[in-house]
């Protein structure tokens, strides 16, 4: 069986106020593509499909063309779709009768039987070939409070809901494979990409053992740097496909092509297919240091010229100043008339007293996350002493509530 693994494609994104539809359109037609290209027998999308629970109706209409233009060309492949933290459960799995009748399984909603038991077949979906099934999918999609079974923790509950879901399973003896929009333990997050960290600061972090070394393979969405989790290759997440912040420029970019071969001692072989955004990020300076404003204007210049298209470069500029600069904005506009880039931001950094990184910029204050900063003020206070475990799960639920 040959499963094309992606994730994160935040359709209808809105960056830094530009209109992405242009971008994803070319992702979606080249993924279309690569389905046909592979011969692929499943496409399991692990969550944020959309960027946010109420997408342009425009991303909607693209997202639906595109299953039905994969399940025309492909009348055989499975769809599993699964909810992430940024899309609306109910909204994705709305078109459900509709969707299955062109093998398109949508999970987003936690359901419960009459007696309060987790409905644990509705998230076992099997993946059949020639009219055969050839393995078993568990579709968990982003589990928030209440999800999951009884648990001291969060991820004890999520393991223990993969573990039930493993014993509930039909027939043992295929393969299974395993879905999920969470943040494992083991996996690297960009540096100071506030994008794909968790709502909650990192708490909800989940165990690799969660996900039981009998699964064929575990689709996971929610970080968007390919990579796999604690050294097991068969925990993976594809990453996202269209960079969602310039800490995420030089992240590589693509799709999991994943072969299982049958029964239950299945071997599972991957590889990566790379895909190339149409619109770079670039940021200035190209180093990862802010420039002062001289440095700043002279490789501006340098910049290519030509017209401003929806596909042109994003450029974001980092700036070092020691006092505010109010001609700043206008200094740097002038010097992009007639290049063909669209400026995205302009990042004034300070120095910082008490601090070797040599400043703090506007754009990281504006994505420090509460819990974040209380535990960086719990360890000045203490000396260095970490929050005890106990104190942070009550400021998390403090947290959740205020949310609320």
């Amino acid at each position: 069986m040959k499963i094309i693994h992606t994730s994160d494609w935040h359709l209808g994104q809105s960056f830094y106020s530009y209109d992405r539809k242009e971008e994803h359109r070319l992702f979606l037609a080249w993924l279309r593509n690569e389905l046909s290209a592979a011969k692929a027998d499943a496409l399991l999308i692990a969550g944020d499909v959309f960027d946010n629970p109420n997408p342009p109706a425009e991303s909607q209409a693209m997202y639906y063309r595109f299953l039905r233009e994969i399940t025309s060309d492909n009348p055989e492949l499975n769809v599993v779709v699964i909810a992430g933290n940024h899309d609306s459960a109910a909204r994705l799995e709305a078109p459900e009768p509709l969707l299955e009748g062109m093998r398109v399984h949508a999970r987003g909603i936690i359901r419960r039987k009459s007696d309060g038991e987790i409905d644990l077949e509705r998230l076992i979906i099997p993946l059949i070939c020639d009219g055969v099934t050839k393995a078993w999918c568990l579709a968990v999609p982003y589990l928030r409070q209440g999800d999951y079974p009884p648990a001291s923790n969060y991820s004890e509950g999520v393991s223990k809901l993969y573990r039930a879901l493993l014993d509930a399973v039909p027939d043992a003896s295929l393969p299974i494979v395993a879905m999920g929009h969470l943040q494992s333990m083991g996996a690297c997050i960009s540096d100071n990409d506030s994008s794909e960290r968790s709502i909650i600061g990192g708490l909800e972090s989940v165990s690799s053992d969660a996900f039981p070394s009998t699964l064929a393979y575990t689709a996971l969405g929610h970080l968007h740097r390919p990579q796999s989790v604690s050294g097991r290759d068969k925990i993976r997440y594809a990453g996202a496909p269209v960079p969602m912040s310039f800490a995420e420029r030089n992240n590589r970019r693509g799709v999991v092509l994943v072969e299982i071969s049958e029964g239950i001692n299945a071997e599972t072989k991957f590889d990566f297919i790379d895909f190339s955004p149409p619109s770079e990020l670039i940021s200035i300076p190209r180093s990862d240091e802010a420039g002062s404003l001289q440095t700043v204007l002279e490789e501006l210049a340098n910049l290519p010229g030509g017209e401003i298209t929806s596909l042109s470069p994003y450029i974001e500029v980092r700036i070092k100043l020691r006092e505010p600069e109010p001609a700043l904005r206008f200094r740097i506009e002038s010097a992009l008339e007639g290049k063909s880039v669209r400026l995205a931001g302009i990042v004034p950094v300070f120095p910082s007293q008490g601090k070797s990184s040599g400043g703090v910029s506007f754009e990281e204050l504006h994505n420090i996350k509460p819990v974040d900063m209380a535990l960086d003020v719990y360890r000045q206070t203490f000396g260095g002493e970490e929050m005890p475990q106990a104190m942070q799960e009550l400021l998390l639920t403090a947290i959740r509530e205020a949310d609320r």
